[in-house]
C-alpha cells in the first residue's frame, strides 16, 4: 500500500484505515435524541445513546426544533474492518444541518444497533 494512499484515507470516512480500501456504506437507522435546538450537548459515551435513541421511521416523526441521528454501518470488504458512525443532525425545512458525528470503532453500539 502507497504511502500516498495511507494519507489519503485519513481525510476519508468511507476509505479502510487499516488498508485503505474503498468501504461499503450502508444506512442503519433513523432516530431522534431528547435534546432541543439551543441546549444540543455532545456526548462521545455509547451508554448515552443507547440510553436516549428514540428509533423513528421517517423525519416528519422527529418533533419539531428536537435533534436526530442517522446510523450508518461502514465495513471493509478487504480486510472486514467495521465502524459505526452517528450523525447528528437538526432537521429543518427538510434539510439536515449537521451538529456533529461520532464514530464507534470497537463494538460499543453492536448490542443497541441491528444490521444485517
Amino acid at each position: 500500500m502507497s504511502l500516498l494512499r495511507k494519507i489519503r484515507s485519513a481525510f476519508h470516512d468511507d476509505w479502510c484505515k487499516n488498508c485503505t480500501e474503498v468501504m461499503e456504506v450502508k444506512k442503519l437507522q433513523l432516530y431522534a435524541l431528547p435534546q432541543i435546538v439551543g441546549n444540543y450537548t455532545s456526548h462521545k459515551d455509547a451508554a448515552y445513546y443507547k440510553k436516549n435513541l428514540f428509533k423513528v421511521n421517517c423525519k416528519a416523526e422527529i418533533p419539531t426544533g428536537y435533534y436526530a441521528c442517522g446510523t450508518y454501518l461502514y465495513r471493509c470488504p478487504n480486510c472486514g474492518y467495521r465502524f459505526i458512525k452517528l450523525s447528528v443532525f437538526l432537521p429543518v425545512r427538510d434539510q439536515e444541518k449537521p451538529e456533529e458525528c461520532i464514530c464507534f470503532e470497537n463494538g460499543e453500539m453492536d448490542d443497541f444497533i441491528l444490521y444485517d
